[in-house]
């Protein structure tokens, strides 16, 4: 039954069968089933992060001897570590750093490196010489490349971000070069030379929104690489202050103790590789659903 529009309006749409035919919400779910359980996924743990002080947490930085060392229990739902203090509490309060840190070095990352990948591909006479200094970046391995910054920089999350960010611009520096290569003999970009347009026009209107698609999808490969490096650089003692909650810091702390009280490292370990699935399974139904020909149907 359509809906009926007042006196003197026009006849309102009758959306229902598009609903119906379109299977509504399950029907979204039904075909991108990785995006939305990467997204669910995703959700949780931020929530986790942004709510933690009114999801039962103490102070994670509290020092009580007298508890340390302590399994699981009602009073400590992950336990204690070696220091008394409380993991549950820690390992909420550590996801807000990887988040942060994901975040923001895939959204730093993809705006510097598409900014780079524009000029580069379309205006040929700089080309050699950003990709060179890209190569020449690439060639040290972006682990090795961000303790180096670290040790430099002292350990700080704004360092962490600097450090990973340069580490993965010149990836997606060279995916949209090749964007903008293969766009730039296409017969639309031709006919606006053709035409007159002017080449900044030309990158705004034709090339960037071409490129938006396959960098969406690059970046939450870059925010679940960040947040495992972040880890890594914590995890040995390059990355966040020790004063401050990470998953890296926590299984650092734990690793003396790991035959004897496994738990210590593996709650953040857990939240840590349900974070990077929940990133990866986003990604890949993003890949999907923006590029048709990837997709297992249309």
């Amino acid at each position: 039954m359509s809906a009926t529009a007042p006196r003197g309006a026009a006849p309102l749409p009758d959306i229902l069968p598009t609903l119906r035919r379109r299977g509504g919400v399950l029907g979204w779910i039904r075909r991108h089933p990785t995006i939305a359980i990467g997204g669910f996924l995703l959700l949780l743990i931020i929530a986790a992060g942004v709510f933690a002080p009114l999801l039962w947490t103490v102070d994670p930085t509290a020092i009580s001897p007298i508890r340390r060392n302590r399994d699981p229990s009602e009073l400590h739902w992950f336990g204690t570590d070696m220091l008394g203090r409380d993991i549950y509490s820690r390992v909420l309060y550590g996801a807000r750093v990887s988040l942060i840190v994901g975040f923001s070095v895939a959204i730093l990352a993809s705006a510097i490196g598409l900014l780079v990948g524009l000029v580069s591909g379309f205006i040929r006479w700089i080309d050699a010489i950003l990709m060179r200094v890209m190569d020449g970046v690439m060639a040290i391995p972006s682990i090795l490349l961000a303790i180096a910054m670290m040790a430099l920089w002292g350990a700080s999350i704004p360092n962490v971000i600097v450090a990973i960010t340069i580490a993965e611009v010149p990836r997606v520096a060279r995916l949209v070069r090749g964007v903008v290569l293969s766009l730039r003999e296409q017969p639309f970009v031709e006919a606006a030379i053709a035409a007159g347009t002017r080449t900044p026009a030309i990158i705004w209107r034709h090339i960037l929104p071409n490129t938006l698609a396959p960098l969406t999808v690059q970046a939450t490969y870059i925010c679940a690489s960040a947040m495992i490096a972040e880890a890594i650089l914590s995890f040995i003692g390059a990355g966040t202050p020790p004063i401050i909650p990470s998953w890296g810091n926590i299984m650092a702390e734990g690793r003396q103790l790991w035959q004897v009280k496994p738990h210590i490292v593996f709650f953040p370990a857990l939240f840590l590789s349900v974070t990077v699935l929940a990133v990866n399974l986003l990604g890949d139904g993003l890949r999907d659903s923006l590029d048709p020909r990837m997709a297992k149907r249309v």
